[in-house]
């Protein structure tokens, strides 16, 4: 069976570009740091604090901005700067958890936008059907590792034709199969 890409999303932060001004300041534009594995994705160079009630992180600026805010934390990073993480898809925001975000010009209360995200794999159509499944549906994937392999569940396939085929996982999931390097893995049934 075909193998996916494993990779680890360490904390980051999407922005509106009117938060991106608050932050950075009027008419600013997020630069480049390196693409990332999803086409049309990067990591900037634009870096700022996620502040909650026990204290603070830093994290990078994920580009193009968005439509919503949104601030993806392990559970983890948020249980130690003391803020509440729902388990959600990217995008669901709505009655998520909230932090202050501080920028070099200015700071923004997100009242709503912090998630830990729930584990996906992107892929295209076409993968798809190679794989045998379809958008939405909740799979098991095995990754293998010298000491520690295990099955993820409960991740979800995100089908669309603007994705390129990996599996992204948070920094928790990472340690708890102590994966390093470049890693795959694959989908059990």
């Amino acid at each position: 069976m075909k193998e996916i890409l494993v990779e680890t999303s360490a904390r980051h932060v999407h922005v509106t570009q009117e938060t991106l001004e608050t932050l950075f300041g009027k008419g600013y534009q997020l630069t480049v740091k390196k693409m990332l594995s999803q086409p049309g994705q990067y990591a900037s160079n634009e870096r700022v604090k996620i502040v909650g009630t026990k204290g603070e992180l830093n994290a990078s600026i994920l580009g193009p901005v968005r439509k919503e805010d949104q601030v993806e934390l392990s559970l983890t990073d948020a249980r130690s700067i003391g803020v509440t993480a729902p388990i959600r898809e990217s995008g669901d925001v709505k009655e998520s958890g909230s932090c202050k975000l501080v920028g070099p010009c200015g700071e923004v209360e997100l009242k709503e936008g912090v998630i830990a995200a729930k584990r996906h794999i992107h892929m295209t159509e076409e993968d798809a059907k190679e794989f045998g499944v379809k958008d939405k549906e909740i799979v098991c994937v095995e990754v293998k590792s010298a000491e520690r392999s295990l099955v993820f569940g409960d991740v979800i396939v995100r089908v669309s034709n603007s994705y390129a085929l990996a599996m992204h996982i948070d920094t928790d999931e990472s340690n708890a199969a102590a994966l390093s390097g470049q890693v795959f893995g694959r989908i059990v049934k």
